[in-house]
């Protein structure tokens, strides 16, 4: 049976959707290469996504979606350095770039494009510019998300975070980045700065209101990274992490949207596929701050139910995690293990000691741990007041578990 026009838009639109996103940073990391035009670059990747849109509903999806898009922006970036008549030199390395070259597949492992991708990654990343504009850069310029996206996601105007990706370009121009992958001592240093805007974005997607799709975006940059660096234990360890914690995406909330404590999360909806693959890439990280954080959600993930988690090896984890990353958050989290571990009172006396010290003064989650060990304790009463208290520091979802909660030790 023929496929309607309807269908066959349809059928377009979702590979358009698939190509562009796997092969949109090869693209546009590609031309950068080349040209050294950054706004080029992704000017030539946007229009191949724009003419597939057009032409595959009429034409068909081609064999290798990637390949076309690739050929397309190339031809596309010839015709602009042509009538502009600039940089000869660029037009002549461009046209070398032979269009069955250009319609290769290009999966990771093959080379020169795959090396274009990290050296994207790290220049987005690099430590010059802020922590916002490497995160956002990375979102545009790696994931291909559109910038109304990206401003909605830092509650900021569009022509606002246009500003901001136009000036951190600029930055990368007048200060002559490199456009490469460090080596060395070099790459050391700078190898936990591109990691924590990878996790920074996960959060920005796991965060009880955050955009789940960034997550994803995180997750896919973390899988490629891995499979780039191979010999990288904390690559691994990350990657770990943000699988562990993202097979409990589809649990994480009730039929009504309300967020769901661990406890109170249907164990079987948990995705068990990004388990393994979690399991496998901690099987290969060592002994750093991603890696045992990623062995403490796996102790969630291998129990059968919440009350077979091993609590015990999950506090000794935060023992680990404190020497060496120490901060006040972590002193929280590891308060939290001790109370389920070896008593909520021993919890309360690590709460207190962190709280002494004022770090935590205005932090939010702060109540709501004090809430839930009181609570464990059997003092429902304070327990549901300070769940209140809690809430009022909370906006959205957690503000309305917090409540829920709260309502639950009252009745």
């Amino acid at each position: 049976m023929n496929e309607s026009p309807h269908d066959r838009a349809v059928a377009a639109g979702a590979a358009v959707a698939t190509a562009g996103r796997e092969a949109y940073a090869r693209i546009v990391a590609t031309l950068i290469r080349i040209t050294g035009d950054w706004t080029l670059a992704e000017d030539c990747a946007q229009e191949a996504l724009a003419s597939a849109v057009q032409r595959w509903p009429a034409d068909g999806v081609p064999a290798n979606p990637g390949g076309w898009l690739m050929t397309v922006a190339r031809n596309r970036a010839v015709d602009m350095l042509r009538r502009a008549d600039i940089e000869r030199r660029k037009l002549r390395e461009l046209a070398a770039l032979a269009p069955s070259e250009a319609a290769a597949d290009t999966t990771p492992g093959e080379g020169e494009i795959v090396d274009d991708r990290l050296r994207l990654v790290f220049t987005c990343c690099h430590p010059a510019l802020a922590l916002e504009a490497r995160v956002a850069l990375t979102l545009r310029t790696v994931c291909g998300v559109p910038t109304p996206d990206i401003a909605r996601a830092f509650l900021v105007t569009e022509a606002t975070m246009t500003r901001r990706l136009t000036r951190a370009k600029a930055k990368i121009r007048a200060a002559r980045i490199p456009y490469r992958v460090p080596t060395g001592r070099s790459l050391d240093e700078r190898l936990p700065g591109v990691l924590a805007v990878l996790y920074l974005l996960f959060t920005r997607g796991y965060d009880a209101d955050g955009r789940p799709a960034f997550a994803g975006e995180a997750v896919r940059l973390a899988r490629l990274l891995d499979r780039l660096m191979p010999g990288q234990p904390e690559v691994a360890g990350l990657l770990a992490l943000m699988l562990l914690h993202h097979s409990r995406r589809d649990a994480r909330r009730d039929v009504d949207g309300n967020l769901l404590t661990l406890d109170r999360q249907d164990r079987s909806r948990w995705d068990q596929a990004a388990i393994a693959e979690g399991l496998a890439a901690l099987a290969r990280a060592g002994e750093g701050p991603y890696a045992l954080q990623a062995r403490i959600a796996a102790c969630h993930a291998t129990a059968a139910a919440a009350e077979a988690t091993d609590w015990p090896a999950i506090a000794r984890a935060y023992d680990r995690l404190v020497g060496i990353q120490p901060s006040p958050v972590v002193e929280l989290n590891r308060a939290v293990a001790h109370g389920y571990a070896y008593g909520p009172e021993a919890g309360l006396m690590l709460l207190a000691a962190v709280r002494a010290g004022g770090a935590l003064d205005g932090y939010p989650l702060v109540l709501a741990v004090e809430a839930d060990l009181t609570a464990r304790r059997g003092d429902t009463e304070r327990a549901a007041a300070l769940f209140e208290e809690a809430a009022a520091a909370h906006t959205g979802a957690e503000r309305r578990a917090l409540l829920d909660r709260a309502a639950r030790l009252r009745s």
